[in-house]
This record gives C-alpha cells, structure tokens and sequence, in this order.
C-alpha cells in the first residue's frame, strides 16, 4: 500500500503541471538544486571547522618540546664604577 507505482507518479507530475505551469517547474527545480548544494556546501563547511578546532585544541593542550640552549646563558656583568662604590 505504501509503494508508490509508476501511474502514482503521471498523476503528481500532471497535478504540478497544472499548479505551477510547465515553464515554471524548471526554474524552480533549478533553485532547488542550486539551495541543495549551498546546504551541502555550508554542513561540509562546518563539519571542516569542528576537525579544526579540534585539532587546534589538540595541539593548544600538547605541552612544547623543550629545546635545549645551544650556547649557555651570559654571565651578568658589573658595571666597573659599581664595583668601586661597592668596595
């Protein structure tokens, strides 16, 4: 009963026919289409920015690698004059 058979069909497309006018049904699946593919297009969109911000935390929570000194670190100097008043 919930099947939909081919005569189910002729009788929709001639119902729309008759509501919407033959030279209006392709503009309106036109606009359907091009409102599909802006949809796909925007969930795709969103779904990229959810794996971003994931790995942006990701990497946000990793702790950085400590890089060792090259060369060590300079001895503070003293002032010359300091080390007169100082005495």
């Amino acid at each position: 009963m919930g099947a939909l058979k081919p005569w189910h069909i002729i009788v929709l497309v001639v119902v729309l026919i008759l509501l919407f006018g033959a030279k209006r049904l392709p503009d309106a699946a036109r606009a359907l289409g091009r409102s599909l593919r802006i949809i796909k297009a925007e969930t795709r969109g969103l779904a990229d920015d959810d794996l971003n911000e994931k790995a942006d935390a990701q990497t946000a929570r990793a702790p950085l690698p400590q890089v060792p000194d090259s060369q060590p670190s300079p001895k503070p100097t003293v002032d010359p004059v300091q080390r007169v008043r100082d005495n």
